[in-house]
């Protein structure tokens, strides 16, 4: 009996030092929650031996003049590509364009007052040839006017007044349709400008999403897509600054032109009553003789 109570007793403190060995229970162990560190006066707190410190270290800033590089225009119009090229030759058509404008587009170049003056009085003369020679040496619109109108009286002395009359506002409609021709230029450079800032936009904008497809980029997506779209915005801002300008030159052409019109058309109306008193002091006789014959 007592060798068995020893057995046993063996047994036990075995069973016992088993189940105290780490990871055999399977009971779960449970950790209890920190508890915070109690400070007394006049003692610093520890921080405690497995716990780590990370400072925090403050954002790195740019010097001043990365940080906020002004945006000039040189800067604009290289970050625009050959867009800008196109625009660049389309803004000197233009500046010509508006240049050939103000030298054309003057009253001098419609009628001058020492023509009028020298026309009224061969007109008086009934001196048609010496108008006529006068007139091939101008160059104002209202001289092609008088020019074309006595060149068809005199090769055809038999023709009534309403066809020369017709021939001289033919003419003078000619004339009208040159000067109304010469702005619209203008307005066709206003027109197509903002047509091709948008093209290259388009451009732009298909080779940025392009480039992001292909995959092999060695920048940030975010960064390549916004400079490609910067990019296009430049060539639609071009082609639209252009775009406006030229149609503001052409509106201010465009109300010079009509004026200078009235002009011609008042001029041409002078000319032509000239003639036609002319032409009713020359059938006055003629019809003074059939009444004598009868």
């Amino acid at each position: 009996m007592k060798s068995v109570a020893i057995v046993l007793a063996l047994v036990l403190s075995a069973v016992s030092l088993f189940a105290q060995a780490p990871g055999s229970g399977t009971k779960s162990a449970t950790v209890a929650p920190p508890t915070p560190a109690t400070t007394q006066p006049g003692v610093e707190s520890q921080p405690a031996a497995d716990s780590t410190t990370i400072k925090a270290t403050s954002a790195t800033k740019l010097p001043p003049e990365e940080d906020s590089a002004p945006v000039t225009l040189l800067k604009l119009i290289q970050s625009g590509g050959w867009a800008m090229v196109v625009m660049g030759a389309m803004s000197v058509l233009t500046f010509m364009l508006v240049l050939v404008n103000l030298f054309t587009l003057r009253r001098g170049a419609i009628l001058s007052p020492h023509y009028m003056n020298t026309a009224d009085v061969l007109l008086k003369k009934k001196d048609y040839l010496g108008l006529l020679a006068i007139s091939s040496r101008h160059s104002e619109a209202v001289a092609r006017v008088a020019q074309r109108t006595l060149d068809f009286a005199t090769k055809n002395p038999s023709a009534s007044f309403d066809v020369i009359k017709e021939i001289a506002e033919s003419e003078g409609s000619a004339q009208a349709a040159a000067l109304q021709h010469r702005p619209t230029y203008l307005a066709d450079v206003g027109m197509l400008s903002p047509m091709v800032g948008l093209l290259f936009t388009v451009w732009g904008i298909i080779r940025s999403f392009g480039v992001l497809g292909s995959g092999n980029v060695s920048q940030s997506r975010d960064v390549l897509l916004a400079a490609g779209v910067a990019e296009a915005l430049v060539a639609t801002g071009a082609g639209l600054v252009l775009g406006i300008t030229a149609f503001i030159f052409y509106a201010l052409f465009r109300n010079k032109v009509q004026s200078l019109i009235s002009d011609l058309e008042v001029a041409t109306a002078h000319i032509v009553g000239m003639i036609a008193i002319n032409f009713s002091k020359r059938r006055e006789p003629s019809r003074a003789a059939i009444d004598d014959e009868f």
